[in-house]
């Protein structure tokens, strides 16, 4: 099961050069200064502004996974349709040891070294990770926008650590969103439960320009719950935009279906 976590958390993640790498080079204060009057409709606005335009993505990448004394470094391949369709082919040594197909509708996935697979539907999976997925989300996740649509919530607005912070209203699930003052792009996105003990987030330590838009150059994925931390390290190698990309997804004979309570 750990492996499938390894999986759906890397999902919870050239023809195009990069120009340029972002750095922070600007605090809140300054920027309010400029603007006059900064406000949590105003943030969400400038984020979106930042969107990118693209219809595939084809990500190159390593990844690191840690829980407890397990630890695990692999090669990652992503394959994205814009709102359609999500191919991740994780790889040890060459050797292709899982796949995972996610559409808005299911989520598919096979791996090799207990030859187990599954297939179902995201009430399943939520349950699951503690946390609400789905297909927008996990696609948000991994271009460096917020899992919400911040458009059409409510936030509180706060500076804290040369970042503004945006807190979502909400009864038993606490969401925040951070963002850096240069471009307003994403930083950081926590989801806290904690009734349950469990909390969620992602980290973008940096971001690459591309001629289709801006998208992480790295993200660092921390899930906490009672049974321990769940730490995944992704970096993009490459990325190519709008090249048209096959999705081939089968189980190998002989796998056996697991089921998720």
């Amino acid at each position: 099961m750990k492996k499938g976590l390894f999986i759906l958390a890397i999902i919870f993640l050239s023809s195009c050069k990069s120009k340029a790498v972002f750095v922070d080079s600007k605090t809140p204060t300054a920027a309010v200064k400029e603007e006059n009057v900064l406000t949590s409709k105003k943030i969400i606005q400038n984020h979106y502004n930042n969107k990118s335009n693209f219809s595939t993505l084809y990500i190159r990448a390593s990844a690191k996974y840690k829980h407890e004394d397990d630890s695990q470094s692999v090669s990652t391949e992503v394959k994205l349709m814009k709102d359609e369709k999500i191919l991740v082919s994780i790889r040890v040594l060459g050797i292709t040891m899982a796949k995972a197909l996610i559409t808005p509708n299911e989520v598919k996935y096979y791996e090799k070294i207990n030859g187990t697979y599954f297939e179902g539907n995201y009430e399943v999976l939520s349950q699951w990770l503690g946390t609400d997925l789905d297909f927008n989300k996990i696609q948000n996740m991994l271009i460096g926008q917020p899992i919400d649509d911040l458009t059409k919530g409510n936030y509180s607005f706060t500076e804290i650590d040369r970042l503004y912070k945006l807190n979502a209203d909400a009864d038993k699930t606490e969401k925040s969103f951070f963002f850096e003052a240069d471009h307003f792009l994403l930083k950081k996105q926590e989801i806290t439960q904690p009734e349950k003990e469990r909390s969620f987030e992602v980290n973008y330590p940096n971001f690459l320009e591309f001629a289709s838009g801006i998208l992480p150059g790295s993200l660092t994925i921390n899930a906490f719950q009672k049974k321990g931390k769940t730490t995944i390290m992704v970096d993009y190698n490459s990325i190519t935009f709008d090249e048209e990309l096959s999705f081939p997804y089968s189980v190998p004979d002989g796998y056996d279906r697991i089921f998720i309570n």
